[in-house]
């Protein structure tokens, strides 16, 4: 887990990098191929990207505050982490899945009323993310922050 502002702004780009990859990956394959290029994927997920940092900014710390209070045992980081996620992951999907529908909205359309397209992207899209979370980009995301990010504990060693 990030110890630091630094190291918390590293952590959230790993975190949204990841889980818009995987829900981009979804959606694409849940909405079909029709109007999918190389070039508009990547102008796409790059918009998304930055929409999903700007978003995970604004809930992180409202999500870590609700996660701090609830009743558990905080002694042990695996209660704090599985505690974030499920604080964090609604609120990410209802945004997420406003910025979705848009975007649905521009590129193809949008059938029926639009609250009954929002309640069913948003429960797709979390039937995929709270999973894809505690079990692909959380432990991913932290692994990488560990090996890359964090300074090592041990001490140097000088071969002279």
């Amino acid at each position: 887990m990030p110890s630091n502002k630094k190291e918390g702004i590293i952590f959230g780009l790993f975190m949204c990098f990841g889980m818009v990859l995987i829900m981009s990956v979804y959606n694409t394959v849940l909405h079909g191929f029709s109007s999918f290029t190389v070039g508009s994927a990547v102008i796409q997920f790059v918009v998304t990207l930055i929409v999903a940092f700007i978003a995970e900014s604004l809930v992180e710390p409202k999500a870590r505050k609700i996660a701090l209070s609830l009743p558990y045992k905080k002694s042990k980081e695996i209660n704090f982490i599985v505690a974030l996620a499920f604080c964090m992951v609604p609120m990410m999907v209802l945004i997420m899945s406003v910025y979705g529908l848009i975007l649905t909205a521009f590129m193809t359309g949008i059938e029926g009323l639009i609250f009954r397209a929002y309640i069913k992207t948003v429960g797709l899209n979390f039937m995929v993310a709270l999973p894809s979370q505690l079990l692909i980009v959380g432990p991913i995301s932290r692994w990488l922050l560990g090996k890359y990010i964090k300074p090592s504990k041990q001490k140097p060693e000088f071969n002279l």
